[in-house]
């Protein structure tokens, strides 16, 4: 039983049938975002869903018996234990009672095609590998947002309280600024004043305008190349690393098992299944001969002992 369900979930065609379904159960929950559609074929559309839901669970069953006595094992494999949530979320006590939260958990089913398609492990191993580089230029960006936020709220609090009034309010249109959404408005406000651009819906918020040419034109174009130009592009670079860090990975990885003479375990599995049954063919067919020659022997020498099975094959 352990080796016919290994053999199942190591196998090309029961991974690919896998993948099928899983892509099926993302076009489940987008046609429910069609109201019409789910309202004339929320029957269909619930028993297909189940059937979708009870092959993952039957997946995970047959991973867990091919692990034999030490089903555990199934945990030890981090994307095992990313399916098994997605599949037992659905089981929850909660997600019955909130339609909301039972839909993401359906929608999490797409995930699981990282987990079908090589290259986007690949991809998502890369980004896990760059975290910790991400966070010191995230606490990097962080440091500059707060100081330019707290120099425009000096700055611009009273000539523009809609985008610097406050600290917060300033911190978020900074963000605004570094996306390169309409910075130049933002800029143009210091620049002329906020009674001669930019609120003219808004006048009577526009109590003590004040131009700054100079001054506005040097901090939004100094803070959008550092903070754009610069900083951003070092996530671009971290994640690029991680990238080169994870193909390298992976190709150490394969020059070691081809340095070894190793193959893939599905190959060595294959390989190992081939020569078992062609033993056993020999085998059968020496008993053949051996039984075969035994009564000849009886018929011809009634009484006459002749060497056992074991001696026969020799």
């Amino acid at each position: 039983m352990v080796t016919i369900c290994k053999k199942i979930t190591e196998s090309t065609k029961f991974q690919n049938f896998i993948t099928v379904v899983i892509i099926f159960a993302g076009l489940l929950v987008g046609i429910e975002t069609y109201p019409s559609v789910h309202e004339n074929h929320e029957g269909l559309l619930h028993v297909l869903d189940k059937a979708v839901l009870w092959i993952f669970v039957g997946e995970i069953v047959l991973k867990f018996i091919a692990q034999g006595r030490r089903p555990w094992r199934f945990f030890y494999d981090g994307w095992n234990v990313f399916d098994f949530i997605i599949v037992a979320g659905a089981f929850m006590p909660f997600a019955a009672q909130y339609a909301t939260v039972l839909r993401v958990l359906r929608l999490l089913r797409v995930l699981r095609l990282v987990r079908a398609l090589p290259k986007l492990q690949l991809l998502v191993g890369a980004l896990l590998k760059s975290i910790p580089s991400m966070a010191y230029v995230s606490i990097l960006l962080s440091l500059l947002f707060y100081v330019y936020a707290v120099a425009a709220v000096f700055m611009w609090g009273e000539n523009d309280p809609v985008h610097f009034g406050s600290l917060q309010i300033a911190a978020l249109s900074l963000f605004r600024a570094v996306t390169l959404e309409d910075w130049t408005d933002l800029m143009y406000i210091q620049m002329y004043g906020c009674d001669n651009y930019g609120y003219g819906d808004m006048a009577q918020m526009c109590t003590m305008p004040s131009a700054s040419p100079l001054g506005g034109a040097l901090f939004f174009v100094s803070f959008v190349l550092v903070g754009t130009m610069i900083v951003l592009n070092l996530f671009i670079g971290v994640i690029l690393s991680g990238m080169d860090e994870a193909q390298q990975d992976a190709d150490d990885e394969m020059a070691v098992s081809r340095k070894k003479g190793l193959r893939p375990l599905p190959t060595e599995l294959a390989a190992l299944n081939e020569q078992l049954q062609a033993l056993q063919s020999q085998l059968d067919r020496v008993v053949r001969i051996s039984t075969k020659d035994r009564r000849a022997h009886e018929v011809m020498v009634p009484g006459a002992s002749i060497p056992d099975t074991a001696e026969a094959a020799e």
